[in-house]
C-alpha cells in the first residue's frame, strides 16, 4: 500500500469552518493507516495542543504548522523543520494577531519572509488560478529554496486533471492534499451549516459559498492513491515533507523568571522572605510545628527549582498591599506555610493539618497552581502591573474556549435553516439552561411544534451536533502566563477585547498538558465589599480594621449562623447552605471550613453529609476503627469530606504511595467527569482489607471518596473561603448597615439582587433612605446610622451623570429647573431620575417630576442666562395608586421601599387560598399554598435533578423543592414565571422549613394588573 500523510486539514480551532474536533481527526487518521497528519488552523495555534494530545493517544505522528493566509499573496501551510523555526511561526503570528482587531490577522509576504528561516512552506495556489502566482512562486523559491512545495488538492470537477499538469509545470515539488475540513463525509452538513453561520446567511441562500461536494474528509492511503495517480511523486513529497519536520511540542522548554537581581540566588531570597514573613506572622515566636514544616516545603521547593515562581506571587501580593487592595490566596496553596508566611493565604498552618503534597509533589514534578483573589474593582491594576514589570512579549493572559452551548447552537443552527425568530426563539427558550443537552420531543410539542417534521428534526440534530464545539477565544478570568524568555516564541500572543489585555493561545489545559506554570490574578466581589465595608466603618464609626485584624470566634456572628441569616455572606448564602446552618450549628472557625465544604457535589455523592450531621448532633456514635484513621479523620467526626483526608486514607490506610496517593488526587480533581476515581477502587478496597480492615468498611470508604469524583473541596481551599465567610458574617452582625452599603457598592455580585440587601438591611433595622438629587451620591452611603440610596440603583443613569449631579449640587437644588441649568445633564438623564422618583425633597413625586422636565426647553440665549424660568400654570395630575408606584420603582431601581408588589396583591391572594410565606414557620406538614416573586431557580449538579426555587412575599421567603418529574411536568409555568403560585407540603427538619411542590402556576399576570409591561427579574444558577 503507498503510504501517506494528510498536511492540510483544518479543525474546529478555525472557528466556525472546521467541523470535527482534533481527537475526532487523529483517531479516524490513525485508523485509516495514514503516517501522519497536519491540523494547519488559519492564522493560529490555538488547537494544536489539542492535536498534539490527541495524536499521541491515537498512536499517529502530528506534525505542526498553521495555515496562513496573507493580505498580499496566496495562502500557505507553514510548518517549522525545529524549535527555533516553531520560535518563529509563533512571534510571526504574533505579529499579525498584535497588529489587527480581536480575532483576526493581518500578515504579509515580507512578514513571512522575515520569518521564513527553517520553515517548510507549502503555497496554497488560488482557485481559479491568478495571474502573477508565477512571479509569488519565484519570490518564494528565492527565500526557502528547495524548502517550498506546492500544494495539489483533487476539486472534484471536470478540469483537475488539467489544473494538475498546471501545477506540475511550474516545477515546484506537488504535495497531495485532500484539504481536510471533517473526519467523516457525516459530517459535510455541519461544515454547510458552519459556512452559513460564518457568512451571515441562510442554508437557502448560500448559494456557491457551499462547498460543491462532500469530499474534503479524511481518505485512506489507497483513496489518494487512486486519486494521484496520475502523480504519484505528490505523496511521496508530502511523507518527505514529514521527515524533514523534526518538531514535536514536546520539545517546548518553558523557563521562568528568575525574580531576583544578576548574581543573587532565588531560593536564597526565597528563605530569607519566608523567615521575615514568619517573625512577623509570630511575632511570640514560630511554633515548633510551623519550623517543621517550613523546612520541609522549603526543602522540595529548591528540589524542583520552583522558587522564582514564589517569588513572583509574592511580588505581585506585595504590589497589591502597597496599593491598598485587598487580596488572599486559595486553593492547594493555602496548603503552604510557606504561602502563609509571604501572606500569599491567610491559612494559618499551626491551627490546620496542612498536605503540602497536595500543592507540590517531588513524584509529580509539576508546577505549583497558585491562585490569589483580588477585590473584582481594582484587579485590573494588578493585570497593568504584571505587564509593565515583565513586558507583554513575556507575559500574557490564558485564554479560555467559548464553547456552543444548547442554546446558543440552537439559535445559530436555527436561524441559519430559516427558522422563523419567535420558532428559534421559543425553541432556545425550551432548553432550561442546567445543561442537559438537546430538547425533548415532549418539550417541542408544547410549543405547538411537530419534532418529527424533516425541516425542524434536521434543525435540532445539527444543533445537538455543534453544542460542544468551540466558538471563539476569550480571556481566562485572570490566569498569567509570565516567563524568562519571549513568551511569543513559545504560543501566540493575540489582543483581548478589553483595551491594553493580551492573551496567549492557550488555555488552562493547554497549559497542564505541557506543564507550564500559571499565576491566577483572580477577581472576588466579596474582597471589593470587605474592603469598601472597611472604610465605612473607619470614616463613620471609627474602627480601623484589616482581614487580620477582625475580632476572632464572635459567638455573636455565629448566633447568627446559625440562625441562617446570611443574605450576603460569602459562601452561604445559597439556600442550600442556609438550609445546612441551622442543622449544622457553627460554634468555631472549623465549623465554617466544613460548611463551606460539606454543601458540594462530592459530599453529597459520597453520603457523607448525614453521618456528620448525625454525629455532630449526638445522634450517631464515632468511632475509629484504627489509631491512624483517628488521626487522619477526627476533626470530622470520622468521615471524610476533604480531598486531603481522602489521599491520607489511601496512603495511611491502603499503602499507597505519595504518587498514587496524589494520582487518586487528580481523580478527585474539580469538574473532573464522572468515573476516574473509580479505577482506584480495587487498590484501595484491597489494601486496607490487606491491612485488617473489614471490607464493607473499605467499600464504605471508597464509596465516600468516590464522591469527590462529582466535585471535592480541598480543605485548604474550604479554609481560605471560610476566613472571608467569617469575615462578611460579622461584618453583617455588627454593623449591617455599613455592611449593606458596600455591597449595594460591589453589585454586581453575590446571589441576591439589591432588592434582597436592602430588604434584609431594614429587617436587621437599618433606615433605608431613597435615592434622591439632593442627597444621594453615585455610590450607596451612610447617614448616620440610616442608609441613602445612591444614584449606581437608577436603571440607566450613567455614572458619568451621577457623578455630575452630585458634583454640581453645591447647597441643593431648589427645582428641577435649577438641577438641569446648573448640572447641564442631558434630558435623558433627568427622565432616569424622574422615573426613579428621585426629586421627592423638591416636593415633586414621579409624576409631577416628569411634568416638570417635560417642561424644560433649549436652554436660554447668554442674554438671559441668569433671568428666572417663566412661570407655569400649575397642573392638577392624578395621583398614582400604590401598585402603579410600586411597579414604578422596580422598573426604575430594581426595588421598592413602598410596598412590596405582594402586599398590594395579597387581599385578591387571600380569596385564592394563599398564605404568606412567613406563615410557614406555625405549619409542621400538611399542604400548603404559597406564592412570591421569583428570586432564584437552582439546579444544582448534585441534585439529581431536583429544583431548588426561592420565592417572596411581602413577608419573607419560601424555600420550593420541585422534583424531577414535577418539573417535567410544570417547566413552562417555572422557567418563564416571574411570579409563582405553589401548592405542595410543608417540610420542616432542624428548623428548616420547605414546600415540595405538587402544582405550580403561573400568576404573572397579576402583576400586569398593577401596571402593564413590567416584570420582575430572577436570577437563574446551577
Amino acid at each position: 500500500m503507498t503510504p501517506y500523510a494528510e498536511l492540510q486539514t483544518l479543525s474546529n480551532y478555525t472557528f466556525l469552518e472546521g467541523a470535527s474536533h482534533a481527537d475526532e481527526l487523529a483517531i479516524t487518521a490513525s485508523a485509516l493507516g495514514l503516517e501522519a497528519i497536519a491540523i494547519c488552523d488559519r492564522n493560529t495555534l490555538s488547537g494544536i495542543v489539542r492535536a498534539h494530545v490527541a495524536a499521541k493517544a491515537a498512536g499517529i505522528r502530528l506534525v505542526v504548522g498553521a495555515r496562513l493566509d496573507l493580505t498580499d499573496g496566496a495562502s500557505l501551510l507553514c510548518f517549522p523543520t525545529d524549535r527555533a523555526a516553531y520560535g518563529r511561526l509563533s512571534r510571526l503570528l504574533t505579529l499579525g494577531r498584535r497588529r489587527a482587531p480581536k480575532g483576526e490577522c493581518h500578515l504579509a509576504r515580507a512578514d513571512v519572509a522575515e520569518h521564513a528561516e527553517g520553515q517548510i512552506l507549502v503555497l496554497i495556489a488560488p482557485d481559479p488560478l491568478e495571474e502573477g502566482f508565477a512571479a509569488q512562486l519565484a519570490e518564494w523559491r528565492t527565500v526557502v529554496g528547495d524548502r517550498l512545495y506546492l500544494a495539489a488538492t483533487r476539486r472534484f470537477r471536470g478540469d483537475d486533471g488539467e489544473r494538475l499538469r498546471v501545477l506540475a509545470g511550474f516545477g515546484i515539488p506537488l504535495v497531495a492534499t485532500n484539504d481536510v475540513l471533517y473526519h467523516t463525509p457525516a459530517r459535510r452538513p455541519l461544515a454547510d451549516v458552519l459556512t452559513c453561520i460564518r457568512q451571515g446567511t441562510t442554508l437557502a441562500a448560500a448559494g456557491w459559498a457551499l462547498s460543491a461536494h462532500g469530499e474534503r474528509h479524511l481518505k485512506s492511503p489507497a483513496e489518494m492513491a487512486r486519486l494521484f495517480a496520475a502523480c504519484p511523486e505528490a505523496l511521496a513529497n508530502g511523507l518527505e515533507v514529514v521527515r524533514r519536520c523534526r518538531f514535536s511540542l514536546d520539545e517546548l522548554a518553558y523557563e521562568y523568571p528568575n525574580e531576583v537581581a544578576a548574581g543573587m540566588d532565588p531560593q536564597e531570597r526565597l528563605e530569607i522572605l519566608t523567615r521575615q514573613g514568619a517573625a512577623r506572622r509570630y511575632p511570640r515566636g514560630v511554633p515548633p510545628k510551623v519550623q517543621a514544616q517550613l523546612a520541609h516545603e522549603l526543602a522540595l521547593i529548591r528540589q524542583l527549582g520552583f522558587a522564582p515562581y514564589f517569588l513572583t506571587v509574592h511580588a505581585i501580593v506585595a504590589f497589591a498591599e502597597s496599593r491598598g487592595i485587598l487580596c488572599q490566596g486559595r486553593g492547594s496553596a493555602a496548603n503552604s506555610a510557606v504561602c502563609y508566611c509571604l501572606r500569599v493565604t491567610p491559612v494559618d498552618p499551626a491551627q490546620m493539618d496542612l498536605l503540602f503534597e497536595r500543592f507540590i509533589s517531588a513524584e509529580r514534578g509539576e508546577p505549583p497552581d497558585i491562585d490569589v483573589d483580588f477585590e473584582h474593582e481594582r484587579r485590573e491594576e494588578v493585570i497593568q502591573h504584571i505587564y509593565d514589570t515583565y513586558g507583554r512579549h513575556r507575559a500574557g493572559l490564558t485564554a479560555t474556549v467559548i464553547h456552543y452551548r444548547t442554546r446558543s447552537a440552537i439559535r445559530d443552527v436555527g436561524k441559519v435553516m430559516g427558522l422563523s425568530e419567535d420558532t428559534v426563539e421559543a425553541l432556545a427558550k425550551a432548553n432550561s439552561g442546567w445543561g442537559r443537552r438537546g430538547i425533548k420531543d415532549e418539550h417541542v410539542r408544547e410549543l405547538g411544534l411537530d419534532p418529527t417534521e424533516p425541516g425542524l428534526a434536521r434543525t435540532l440534530s445539527l444543533a445537538e451536533e455543534l453544542t460542544g464545539f468551540p466558538r471563539h477565544l476569550s480571556q481566562h478570568v485572570g490566569g498569567f502566563v509570565i516567563s524568562k524568555g519571549r513568551l511569543d516564541e513559545l504560543v501566540p500572543i493575540e489582543n483581548a477585547g478589553m483595551e491594553d489585555r493580551t492573551v496567549i493561545q492557550w488555555d488552562k489545559d493547554d497549559l497542564d498538558a505541557l506543564g507550564l506554570m500559571k499565576v491566577d490574578v483572580l477577581a472576588l466581589g466579596m474582597l471589593s465589599c470587605i474592603r469598601k465595608a472597611f472604610d465605612l466603618l473607619r470614616l463613620h464609626h471609627g474602627r480601623d480594621l484589616c482581614l487580620a485584624t477582625l475580632p476572632r470566634e464572635d459567638a455573636s456572628t455565629y448566633d447568627m449562623l446559625c440562625k441562617a441569616d446570611a443574605v450576603g455572606v460569602f459562601q452561604v448564602e445559597s439556600r442550600a447552605q442556609m438550609s445546612m446552618l441551622p442543622r449544622l450549628r457553627p460554634r468555631r472557625f472549623y465549623d465554617l471550613v466544613v460548611e463551606v465544604a460539606i454543601v458540594r457535589p462530592g459530599p453529597i455523592q459520597g453520603g457523607m453529609v448525614h453521618p456528620y450531621l448525625r454525629r455532630r448532633q449526638g445522634k450517631e456514635t464515632v468511632d475509629y476503627p484504627s489509631e491512624e484513621l483517628r488521626q487522619v479523620l477526627g476533626k470530622t467526626l470520622g468521615v471524610p469530606l476533604f480531598q486531603e483526608q481522602a489521599m491520607k486514607i489511601a496512603m495511611v490506610a491502603a499503602g499507597f504511595t505519595a504518587s498514587e496517593a496524589d494520582g487518586l488526587r487528580r481523580a478527585m480533581a474539580t469538574f473532573r467527569h464522572t468515573g476516574q476515581v473509580g479505577a482506584y477502587g480495587d487498590k484501595l478496597i484491597g489494601g486496607m482489607v490487606a491491612r485488617g480492615y473489614e471490607r464493607d468498611f473499605a467499600e464504605r470508604v471508597f464509596k465516600q471518596i468516590e464522591g469527590f469524583g462529582e466535585y471535592g473541596f480541598p480543605e485548604s481551599h474550604a479554609a481560605a473561603f471560610a476566613h472571608l465567610v467569617y469575615v462578611s458574617a460579622w461584618l453583617k452582625c455588627h454593623y449591617p448597615a455599613a455592611f449593606a452599603c458596600a455591597l449595594l457598592n460591589s453589585q454586581p455580585m453575590g446571589f441576591y439582587a439589591p432588592a434582597q440587601i436592602v430588604r434584609d438591611a431594614a429587617d436587621h433595622g437599618v433606615e433605608i433612605r431613597p435615592v434622591d438629587v439632593n442627597h444621594s451620591d453615585w455610590d450607596c452611603t451612610l447617614e448616620g446610622k440610616a442608609l441613602r440610596l445612591g444614584l449606581r440603583q437608577v436603571s440607566g443613569l450613567a455614572r458619568r451623570d451621577g457623578e455630575r449631579l452630585a458634583a454640581a449640587r453645591g447647597a441643593g437644588y431648589a427645582s428641577a429647573y435649577g438641577l438641569w441649568r446648573t448640572s447641564g445633564l442631558e434630558r435623558a438623564a433627568l427622565d432616569r431620575l424622574a422615573a426613579a422618583d428621585a426629586f421627592g425633597s423638591m416636593g415633586l413625586g414621579r409624576r409631577e417630576a416628569a411634568w416638570a422636565i417635560k417642561a424644560l426647553d433649549a436652554p436660554p440665549l447668554p442674554l438671559f442666562e441668569e433671568a428666572p424660568p417663566p412661570p407655569e400654570a400649575k397642573v392638577a395630575l392624578p395621583p398614582a395608586s400604590v401598585g402603579e408606584e410600586v411597579v414604578g420603582d422596580y422598573a426604575a431601581l430594581k426595588l421598592s421601599l413602598k410596598c412590596h408588589p405582594l402586599a398590594v396583591l395579597r387581599d385578591p391572594f387571600r380569596v385564592l387560598g394563599i398564605m404568606t410565606n412567613a406563615s410557614l414557620k406555625d405549619r409542621k406538614g400538611g399542604r400548603v399554598a404559597v406564592s412570591g416573586l421569583v428570586l432564584v431557580r437552582q439546579r444544582p449538579g448534585s441534585a439529581n435533578g431536583v429544583l431548588f426555587i426561592t420565592l417572596e412575599d411581602e413577608t419573607g421567603i419560601a424555600n420550593i423543592v420541585v422534583w424531577p418529574d414535577m418539573f417535567e411536568t410544570f417547566r413552562r409555568p417555572i422557567l418563564g414565571g416571574h411570579l409563582l403560585r405553589v401548592d405542595g407540603r410543608v417540610q420542616s427538619e432542624d428548623g428548616v422549613i420547605h414546600v415540595v411542590a405538587e402544582k405550580i402556576e403561573d400568576l404573572s399576570a397579576h402583576l400586569g394588573a398593577l401596571a402593564r409591561g413590567s416584570h420582575y427579574p430572577s436570577r437563574d444558577f446551577r
